[in-house]
């Protein structure tokens, strides 16, 4: 069964919270992409809703919302999500995750993109960074 962590950020605030969620919450994500909205009861947050906007899986690697899929792929890449180039012109072959939420993801980062009439610390009990 699908266990992740969720980073939900808050962009007018400028706060992130991080919601552990398991079971039937969990299974809410799997199958989603980057880029796709979520409930925002799947993690506590009743009247939210959320935009996946990336996430990284057991090994650490970043999911990329340009490779499709829940497989990992090894790509060229100039910069962006999962290389900071050092020099102009630099590039690396790196093993990246598909796009798609599956049981090999670990984290998962979101965005609020429509907010509910309660506050954010009222129902995730003041947790925030």
């Amino acid at each position: 069964m699908a266990d992740f962590q969720v980073v939900v950020g808050d962009p007018d605030e400028g706060t992130t919270y991080a919601v552990d969620v398991d079971g039937q919450d969990a299974n809410r994500f799997v199958g989603r992409s980057v880029g796709e909205t979520v409930d925002g009861d799947a993690v506590g947050l009743g009247g939210y809703e959320l935009e996946i906007t990336g996430g990284s899986d057991t090994s650490g690697r970043p999911m990329r919302e340009d490779v499709g899929g829940t497989e990992t792929a090894a790509i060229l890449l100039e910069g962006g999500v999962g290389f900071d180039p050092t020099v102009d012109g630099e590039r690396k072959r790196v093993t990246v995750r598909g796009a798609e939420i599956s049981e090999e993801t670990r984290q998962i980062n979101a965005k609020i993109v429509a907010r509910g009439d309660d506050a954010i610390d009222d129902l995730l009990g003041g947790e925030g960074e």
